[in-house]
This record gives structure tokens, sequence and C-alpha cells, in this order.
């Protein structure tokens, strides 16, 4: 999400004519980059370039590349035969004469920019008009840019506003001393493939970093290489492969429990594995007798058996050492799905209880921002035999297109984890998991929660089920959601892993009011379900089904058959005696948040995609 506001506000401040403007001076001395080069005896590999200068230097490449380095210039070293320098918007006259200097070469700048012609391809110019909406000609100060965000900021719903309870999400704080780090010009302007000698520092910090994870998790090595969690998965079973490989063996069967990670299938194909699912029992627990069975079935082929602990349905698999041991006896190796791993640093490590390979997704447990493209990261830790397929050692190539992944955004897990210690993550977690049975304790009595563990108690999320609500009543569970925006509350996660469920994590930064600010809403919601159940207020047009509700609505005509007072305002409702006699907390909620646009034809948008940038209210229902 940093990255995707960076790139929006870098296009709407600078507009078609900015952006030309900057792609044009950064060629431009390019061009008189490779003219001075051509001038002074250098052989210019191509001819049409935009801002990357290749030019061969048999014999020299190092000492050049040296002598550049001294004078504060990273250039790349393709060969001891090729160097490519590469001009941005950052790039001055300055540098150009100093490179000129490291390649040995006399130049006048000013007057190579007055004879030297563009090296451009005519057949690549772009003629037709780019970033034609409006947004992209009206903010030109930075005034107007900044009440441009605040709209934006004032049409969503954040964590600056209210909890965002999405299961299997992890959608917590990112404290402002974690993030502040990369800011700092010594980590954000370090390029991925900067010389060693400049990177000792950064390096020392995710050599900690990786060293952190593994005791953590209980394994021997880490690698922050891949970019995402499924990118971790990938690396992970590229690594089993491998294994298996360098034994002999002809290994391609990934076991899959129906409870596991929703990425789990895609990246076992993708490693070339085939996927056989395994069944998992009434409390959500990989079902035993199945598993043995798939087991025996594949006998030599089993590959690996991939499992989410804590599971996608909110429990912890008791039985996980059992599982583990089951697989190893065949041959294969355990891959433990890290997704969860908010509910287990500080009390279990997946190394330690039976797994060979785990990712660890560092944009959830470990507080990197979540959402909106990233960057995400998702190491991979390996056991010890592991080790040496991890990506990028030999063996198995690289994941990632730079050697440590998005190596920018890392201090901010390595703060986390330095600010916080051993035991503050350890009551973190806790905190996460009492926080979930909080919710699961006092939502139970309004909507079946749909998996627990033998002791009743969930893991770090629930799920609650409303497919027999939805059977008796006809509200369902995107009616809830869309309410829930309504009382000033996100939604939870829907219909995954199961349909017609809701998940709920709160996670540990959620304090007590708030949790219980989105139970009330929940418990409010449940009683609107019951009035339409028992026939007061239609299937069809109800506050649930006509939610969410904007104010431009509340003052067209109205002909529902529920007030509008409700309709734009039932945390106010929350307050009501009736709301607490059944089981609400007492007090108003008047934290009103008035959504954007009314409820929008999802399935009708996904079958016909259109790419514009019509104002959203355009599809609207």
């Amino acid at each position: 999400m940093l990255l995707a506001v960076v790139a929006a506000c870098y296009a709407v401040y600078h507009g078609p004519s900015g952006l030309e403007r900057i792609a044009r001076r950064t060629h431009r001395l390019a061009a008189i980059l490779a003219a001075g080069l051509r001038g002074g005896g250098v052989e210019v590999v191509h001819e049409d370039f935009f801002d990357t200068v290749v030019a061969r230097v048999p014999g020299r490449a190092d000492r050049i590349a040296d002598a550049a380095h001294v004078a504060g210039i990273a250039v790349r070293r393709i060969s001891d035969a090729e160097l490519g320098l590469a001009c941005s918007e950052l790039t001055t006259v300055a540098h150009l004469e100093a490179l000129f200097t490291a390649f040995g070469v006399t130049a006048d700048v000013a007057a190579l920019d007055a004879a030297t012609a563009d090296a451009l391809p005519t057949a690549l110019r772009r003629e037709s008009e780019f970033l034609t909406h409006p947004t992209f000609h009206e903010h030109r100060s930075e005034t107007a840019l900044m009440r441009w965000l605040r709209r934006l900021a004032d049409a969503d719903l954040a964590l600056d506003r209210t909890m965002i309870p999405l299961g299997s999400c992890t959608m917590k704080l990112n404290a402002t001393a974690e993030m502040e780090p990369i800011t700092w010009p010594e980590f954000a302007d370090l390029h991925p493939f900067a010389p060693a000698a400049d990177t000792e520092g950064t390096r020392e910090l995710i050599a900690q970093l990786e060293r952190w994870l593994a005791e953590l998790t209980g394994y021997a090595a880490v690698s922050v290489q891949p970019n995402a969690g499924s990118q971790g998965e990938l690396a992970g079973l590229l690594a089993i492969a491998a294994y298996h490989r360098s034994r002999g063996e002809q290994r391609d069967v990934c076991l899959i429990p129906s409870s596991a990670h929703g990425t789990n299938a895609a990246s076992a194909v993708m490693a070339g594995m085939r996927v056989v699912v395994v069944a998992t029992d009434a409390l959500g627990n990989v079902d035993l007798e199945d598993l043995r069975a798939k087991i025996a079935q594949h006998g030599s082929a089993l590959a690996a058996l991939m499992i989410t602990y804590p599971s996608t349905h909110g429990v912890y698999e008791v039985d996980v050492r059992e599982v583990c041991a089951a697989v190893h006896e065949a041959g294969g190796q355990v891959y433990v799905d890290g997704a969860n791993l908010n509910a287990l640093v500080g009390l279990a490590r997946p190394g330690a209880f039976g797994g060979d390979v785990s990712h660890l997704n560092l944009h959830k447990t470990f507080c990197i921002p979540h959402g909106g493209g990233g960057p995400g990261v998702g190491p991979v830790a390996v056991a010890e035999h592991l080790a040496p397929f991890l990506p990028g050692r030999g063996v198995v190539g690289a994941v990632s297109a730079a050697p440590y992944g998005s190596p920018g955004v890392l201090p901010i897990s390595w703060a986390y984890i330095r600010m916080m210690g051993v035991e503050g993550l350890r009551r973190a977690t806790l905190t996460a998991v009492a926080a979930a049975n909080y919710v699961a304790a006092r939502l139970g009595e309004h909507y079946p929660v749909l998996y627990a563990g033998r002791d009743g108690a969930v893991a770090h999320e629930c799920i609650l089920d409303l497919r027999g609500i939805t059977k008796d009543s006809g509200v369902t569970v995107d009616d809830v959601a869309k309410r829930l925006a309504d009382y000033g509350m996100h939604a939870p996660t829907m219909s995954f892993p199961v349909a017609g469920t809701l998940m709920v994590e709160p996670t540990e930064s959620e304090d007590l009011a708030e949790i219980d600010r989105f139970v009330d809403a929940m418990i409010g919601i449940r009683a609107e379900i019951a009035r339409v159940a028992a026939g007061e207020w239609p299937v069809e047009d109800n506050p649930l089904r006509g939610a969410p509700h904007t104010a431009a609505c509340l003052v067209d005509k109205w002909d529902h058959p529920y007030p509008r007072d409700l309709a734009a305002y039932p945390m106010m409702m929350v307050g009501s005696a009736s709301f607490a006699s059944a089981g609400g907390t007492p007090g108003v909620h008047d934290r009103k948040v008035w959504p954007p646009v009314r409820r929008i034809d999802q399935a009708h948008g996904d079958r016909n995609l259109v790419c514009s940038c019509r104002p959203i209210e355009a599809y609207s229902s």
C-alpha cells in the first residue's frame, strides 16, 4: 500500500505533462552521456535507448567502476568488459561530469546538449494522450494534493477509524516508531543491487532479522528473499523438491488439508507437485484416518504435507505432532504455513513441533503494512537439512528479482522485534488469542461459532456461521458486512474459508472498548435480522439489504419500511435499554462514519470488467 500511495501521488501531482518533462530530461541526460563517451573513444553498445547506457571498455571495467564509486556513483558491472550507466530524475550535470572523469573522457556537457539528438526510436514514441482524467490535471500544489488525499481518506474505512477484523489477514497496528526508519535516506535511497561495500549496515540488519526469525520459529536458517507469502510458499516447496532430487527420489505428491491456507494448492502446482486433499474432522482438525489413508495410497511418491497452523478454521491442531510424524515416517517433508503465526510467536515454534519449512508473513505478524499490493515480504525458514536449498544458494534459483527481496521495508520488522523483545512478542500473541476468544464467547450466543478446539476455545480468529441464519431470514453475509459500514465498522472476512460465514480476527492491537464496539454492532445487527425473520421487515427491503446508507440517500424520497434514523445511526440504537437487555454493552456509540457510496453490484462488476476512471458512484445500485 505504501508504494501504491507514493506512485499515485507522484502521477497525480506531476500529471501527464510533468511526467513527460521528467522522462524527457532523464533521456536527455542519457543521450548526452552516450555522446560524450563516444566522443572520447568509448564504445556505446546501443544506438537506441531510454535511460540506460551500456559502455564497452575491455580490461577497464573494474578500474572505471572504482573511480566512479570514489566520486559517489555506483555503476553496474555487467562483465569485465561492460558497464551499465542509468540516469534518473535525480541525475545532475555534475554526475555526468564525474562519470566522464572516471572514464578518462573530456567533454563539455552544454556543447553536447546543443549538438546531440535524442536516442529514442521513432517507432516507440507515444503520440496518444495518457492520464486524461481530471484528477491528473487538478492538483499541482502541495496544498491541493494534501486535500485530495484527505478526500480519499474520508472515503475509506481504515485502521485510523476502526478495527479491521479481517480473519486470516492480521490487520494490526504498524507503529510510527517502526515506520519512520524506512524514510531515512540510508535505507530509502539504497538500490537493491548496490555494491556490497555500500550495504554493510543493511546487510547486518538483514542478517540479524533472519537470525531472530529463525530463533522465533525454531528453524536453522531463513531467507528474506521472497516478496510475498505465496512466493515464500513456492520457495519452501522448491526447497523440498530439490532436497528429494538430491537424494535420488522422485516424489511429487503434496497433501493439503481442506483447512489449509488458500494459496497452498496453487504453490504446490507451480512447484511441479500433484495436489491431494486431506479431509478435516468436525472440529476443523486434520482427519488423521484420512491422512493415513492418503499416505498409504501414495507411498514413496509423497513429497510433502502442507498444513496451516493454527488452521484457517481458527483452531490449533491438537494432533499436529502426530500429523508431522506420520508424514516423516513415510519419507515426506512437512510444510507449516506461517500465515497464522500471530497465534504462535512466543508460544510454540513450528520447527520444534515437526515442521521442516515454513514461510512467514512479515506484512502480517511482524508489522510491515498489509494490503494494497505490497510490498509484502514472505521469508522462508527451513530446518538444517534444507538450508542448502534456500533461494539463491545455487541449488534453487532466485524467486525474486533482488537478492533480499524488498530490503527497504525490512527495518520495520527489525524495529518491531527489537522493541518488543521475546516477552513482548509472547504477550502480544496471548492478547490476540484472548481477544479472539472474547469475541467468540460474546458473539457465540448470537451467531454459531463454526469451529473450536476440543476445549471449546479458538486460536486468534473465529468463524461465525450465518448459514442457518440466512436460511431462516434470507439475510446474507453480504448484508451483514454492508450493514457494519452503517455502524462505522469494517467487515470481517466473508465466505472464507467456508461459504456463508464471517471470519473475525481482532488482533492484539485493539483495546477492550473497540472490541466491544464491534461486538455490540454485531449484536445490534442480529437483532435486526430477527425482525426480518419475524416478518416485521420484508427480506428485500430492510436496513441490512439497504445498507450501506449514504448521507445523500437520506435526503431522497424515503419509501422504506424502516426509519431514516435507524438506517443512518444504528449505533445510537446500540445504547438503548432494549439493546442492553439483549446482552450488549450499555452506552451510546456515536462514532459515525458515512459510507461514500451505496452497495456495489460486485457480481456484475466481476463479470463485466471496465477499465476507466468513472466515478465509483456510477457503479452503485
